[in-house]
């Protein structure tokens, strides 16, 4: 299924994320699926949840109530694990977007997933790994801000921003990062270049070669919170071009001549 055609539950732990990255997360959830049930739970009586209540309609997401009967106990999970697995059986949805920072829910992914749905985890960068690889995929919230000092010209670039985010899987002309953007949050270690490399071998034809986006896919099935975005780099391709250790080649689509295909392989291969 395209992206216009997964209908998404997005339900949102309002304990454990910031109403300040409610604008770019909604516009990266779209990006996978049409959130069709937007749901976000808190005790709303308390007012460190009260920058969610001014966004809250501008997003059409509905808030649950959900009072903290005792003291240290968090019944805001439970109200969200409960609803999702009503969901699950009642509603017709594809997958899911797990909005949280808390390790609560990683049972609740892996059983989702169990059911055969997509599970999109999104959360900040000190969520436990367990929940992380308990998902399909997942975000960190940071990379979705916007970089500073970027606010005031995003009016003049709204119309390109656009037609990017529409085109996000479209492989254009092979041009070199010029720099990284300010919002690395992540370093690429050894670890992360073994996975890279390891990624292409499983993938390389004869000669060494494996299609970029078959080795995207693959990255991500083997670490759910691999990005590009996450060392600094808008695209896959602008990062492979920067590691001294992979070969990137452009190659014309023989049914399109117009659409041009990365390809990659590791230099030690050649």
């Amino acid at each position: 299924m395209s992206g216009k055609d997964v209908r998404l539950a997005v339900l949102i732990d309002a304990d454990n994320v910031s109403a300040s990255y409610i604008k770019p997360m909604m516009l990266e959830i779209a990006r996978y699926g049409n959130p069709t049930i937007k749901r976000i739970y808190g005790d709303w009586t308390k007012p460190q949840l009260g920058p969610w209540k001014q966004v809250l309609l501008d997003h059409a997401i509905t808030p649950v109530q959900q009072f903290g009967y005792t003291s240290g106990k968090n019944s805001t999970d439970s109200s969200l694990i409960i609803d999702a697995m009503d969901i699950l059986y009642t509603e017709s949805v594809d997958g899911f977007c797990l909005v949280s920072s808390d390790s609560d829910f990683t049972r609740l992914a892996t059983r989702l997933r169990e059911s055969g749905k997509i599970v999109y985890g999104i959360g900040e960068q000190k969520t436990p790994t367990p929940f992380v690889a308990a998902c399909d995929r997942f975000l960190f919230l940071e990379i979705l801000s916007p970089k500073k000092g970027q606010e005031n010209k995003k009016g003049a670039k709204n119309t390109s921003s656009k037609a990017h985010e529409e085109n996000i899987e479209e492989v254009v002309e092979e041009v070199k990062d010029q720099s990284q953007t300010e919002r690395t949050i992540q370093f690429m270690d050894e670890s992360t270049c073994d996975l890279i490399s390891s990624s292409i071998s499983d993938l390389a034809d004869e000669d060494g070669w494996a299609f970029l986006g078959d080795v995207g896919n693959l990255v991500n099935k083997k670490s759910p919170s691999f990005d590009s975005r996450n060392y600094g780099y808008s695209k896959m391709s602008k990062l492979m071009q920067s590691l001294d250790f992979v070969e990137c080649e452009l190659r014309v689509n023989e049914k399109n001549p117009q659409v041009k295909l990365i390809y990659v392989r590791n230099k030690e291969d050649n």
